[in-house]
């Protein structure tokens, strides 16, 4: 069987539209796995959204820890200065 002009033709044709069908199947799966991708980082940034709003609110709850630890240690100090008392009796 002899090959003619035609059948190289057609043949040509069936093997561009064979690569082209498979070069756009390809893109098709990359866009589910970015979509998959791009899914799990605004899961991530809804996270680390959370934990730094936690981290503030845990930061902001030490500070009024630390004033009122500050506020009182003076009088801790006047009660550990002040003279002892005589027991009665």
């Amino acid at each position: 069987m002899f090959l003619t002009n035609k059948n190289l033709a057609t043949a040509r044709k069936l093997c561009v539209a064979t690569i082209v069908i498979l070069g756009l199947g390809g893109c098709a799966t990359y866009k589910e796995e970015f979509a998959t991708i791009n899914s799990r980082l605004d899961s991530l940034d809804q996270k680390v959204q959370s934990a730094a709003q936690s981290a503030e609110s845990a930061n902001q709850s030490a500070q009024q820890a630390n004033q009122r630890l500050d506020s009182l240690e003076g009088r801790v100090q006047q009660l550990e200065a002040a003279p002892s008392r005589k027991p009665r009796g």
